[in-house]
């Protein structure tokens, strides 16, 4: 009698453990995407509720002809199994919780919380790396500095609101016109940087140029958004600026964009200016 209740409770135990963890592996399912990941931990579950089945259907064919301590062995290994199956369900859970968690908090550190974009100070950390990488490999890289054109206007005419919008849009314009190996990041107020590793001077004026045309042309907030009465566009001065020999820091590569796009600003603003070591193809007449 007493070997018989000890083999129910180890049967009854692991059953409602592997029942026990289809709550985890149904938490995971839920916040993962679809996917082949996805679809296996579905299957995963339904594996479990076979498992449930088969833990079922053992106890009641084997139910009181239980004999010796050599039929406590199937129950011992049902028992840990389900044990091992909880235990696994809920480190995964909880192992994709902190992943989560972490992921959530370095991509708050790093992005801008309005713009999407990165923040400074991932940039300053990014195009440290990238400048000391492309110096000691012989790579190209490229900088533009970007500022929008009168913005204080924006805010003034049409309210904090709608700036806050013009520089999100303009952000994921930028985003979506340059490459997923630029690093597109908030320098400072209305002001962007964008690293361009493996990119030189030249083809970073076109993409500049390129970028200036596409915003000077864009809608960024349209009529009746925001009650604006009329479509709202803007436009940007870049600054340019590349690697060169002569160039020992980031710092002095920051600085000649910087003095590049205050000349784009002095000399009527919605203009690209590139870096005098920018050595740029002439224009056919």
């Amino acid at each position: 009698m007493g070997m018989s209740l000890l083999i129910s409770v180890l049967l009854l135990g692991g059953t409602l453990m592997l029942l026990s963890a289809v709550v985890p592996v149904g938490r995971l399912i839920l916040q993962l995407p679809p996917g082949p990941v996805r679809t296996w931990w579905q299957a995963l579950s339904i594996l479990i509720s076979f498992f449930v089945a088969g833990y079922v259907s053992y106890a009641i064919l084997h139910w009181g002809v239980y004999e010796g301590f050599v039929d406590l062995i199937v129950p011992l290994i049902f028992f840990f199994g389900a044990l091992f199956v909880l235990l696994v369900c809920n480190l995964s859970l909880n192992t994709a919780n902190d992943i989560k968690r972490i992921f959530t908090l370095e991509y708050e550190s790093t992005t801008d919380s309005l713009m999407g974009i990165y923040n400074r100070r991932f940039l300053e950390k990014r195009l440290h790396e990238e400048f000391f990488r492309s110096k000691r490999y012989d790579f190209p890289m490229s900088l533009l500095m970007v500022d929008i054109d009168r913005f204080k206007l924006v805010n003034d005419r049409f309210g904090h609101p709608v700036g806050d919008i013009v520089l999100k849009r303009l952000a994921e314009l930028i985003v979506t016109t340059v490459r997923e190996s630029d690093v597109v990041a908030r320098y400072g107020g209305e002001e962007l940087l964008l690293i361009l590793p493996h990119t030189r001077g030249d083809n970073a004026h076109l993409l500049a140029e390129r970028l200036r045309f596409a915003i000077e042309n864009t809608v960024l907030v349209k009529k009746g958004e925001s009650d604006l009465e009329e479509d709202l566009q803007v436009t940007v001065s870049i600054g340019v600026s590349t690697l060169a020999p002569e160039l020992t820091s980031s710092q002095q590569l920051l600085k000649q964009a910087d003095k590049a796009l205050y000349q784009a600003k002095d000399q009527g603003r919605n203009r690209v200016v590139a870096a005098p070591n920018i050595f740029l193809p002439e224009k056919e007449s």
